[in-house]
């Protein structure tokens, strides 16, 4: 092989390396793999820092913040409860139309999916 062939060779792995690891990258942090939880302190730090908030100001905001994270928790689970229904009343409807051979193996399939879905939730 030429040199010249074997430049190209190692020029174009590398590129397809880059490429699909910019490709990796984006679509992990695009569906939320990625993204630190959120950290009320550092928070906090920020705003006391950007904002030059006072002594006085900072007990204040953290009872805000404290407020407003048990409302979404509540919202959250509001909602998960909400989605929850949703989800099995689509799944008795489907199971409505299956033969009983089918609905043992869509119960399996669900059973995945509820795994699934737990683990990518912790």
């Amino acid at each position: 092989m030429s040199r010249r062939a074997y430049l190209y060779f190692v020029l174009t792995f590398l590129l397809g390396a880059v490429v699909g690891g910019v490709g990796v990258y984006y679509y992990a942090w695009s569906m939320g793999h990625w993204h630190r939880p959120f950290n009320r302190g550092s928070f906090v730090s920020r705003l006391k820092t950007d904002l030059k908030l006072t002594d006085a100001q900072v007990p204040q905001l953290e009872q805000i913040l404290e407020g407003s994270t048990k409302e979404f928790q509540a919202a959250q689970q509001q909602a998960d409860s909400q989605l929850n229904a949703i989800r099995q009343e689509t799944r008795s409807k489907i199971r409505q139309i299956l033969s009983p051979q089918q609905t043992q193996q869509f119960d399996e399939i669900m059973r995945r999916l509820d795994e699934r879905r737990k683990r990518q939730v912790r």
